[in-house]
C-alpha cells in the first residue's frame, strides 16, 4: 500500500495567484481543490504581498499539504515587473515554509516538461493536459491550471533523491 502525499502548488502573481491541491498515491494523482487568490491592484505593494501571504497560510491550514511547489519567476523584458513578481513568489515560499512545508521550486520550462512533455508548451497545452491528468478538476482558470501543473511537477520530483532533482529541475 502506498503512502498518500498532499501537495499545494502555487503560481505566484501580484494580481492573481493560482493555487491547486492534489494528492499522490503511488503513481495516481487526484484533484482536491484549486482556485485563484485575487488581490486588488489598487492596494499598496505591501498590502498585496500581505494578502498573498495570509491567503496561502489559510490554504495550508485548510488543506494540510505535506509539501509545496512554487513556479520560479521568469526574468522578462521588464525588470521592474520581474522584481515585483519575485516578491510575490518570495511571500508564497515564506508562507509555505512557515506552515511547515518543504518547498520545491521549478522553472516554467520544467513544469511544462513534466505535464506536457515539452518545455516549450503554451498555456493552452498546459491547461489541456492538466484537465486530462486531473479530470475531476473541471474547467480551470489559467492561473489555477498553472498552479495544478506546478503541483503535478512537484509530485514527479518530490520523491526523487536530491541529486536527481537538482539535475532535473535545472
Amino acid at each position: 500500500m502506498s503512502e498518500t502525499l498532499r501537495i499545494l502548488g502555487i503560481d505566484p502573481g501580484l494580481r492573481h495567484t493560482g493555487w491547486g491541491v492534489i494528492e499522490q498515491t503511488g503513481s495516481r494523482l487526484s484533484h482536491i481543490a484549486h482556485g485563484v487568490i485575487r488581490i486588488d491592484p489598487a492596494l499598496s505593494l505591501a498590502a498585496r504581498l500581505g494578502g498573498i501571504f495570509e491567503s496561502i497560510n489559510l490554504l495550508a491550514a485548510e488543506y494540510r499539504p505535506q509539501i509545496g511547489g512554487v513556479e520560479e519567476t521568469l526574468v522578462n523584458a521588464n525588470p521592474r515587473s520581474a522584481l515585483k513578481l519575485g516578491q510575490a513568489r518570495g511571500v508564497a515560499m515564506a508562507a509555505l515554509h512557515g506552515a511547515g512545508l518543504e518547498v520545491f521550486e521549478f522553472s516554467p520550462r520544467t513544469i511544462k516538461l513534466a505535464v506536457v512533455g515539452t518545455g516549450a508548451a503554451d498555456k493552452t497545452q498546459v491547461g489541456f493536459m492538466v484537465a486530462r491528468l486531473l479530470p475531476k478538476a473541471g474547467k480551470l482558470p489559467s492561473d489555477a491550471a498553472d498552479a495544478l501543473a506546478c503541483a503535478i511537477c512537484t509530485a514527479h520530483h518530490a520523491r526523487m533523491p536530491a541529486q536527481l532533482r537538482a539535475r532535473g529541475a535545472a
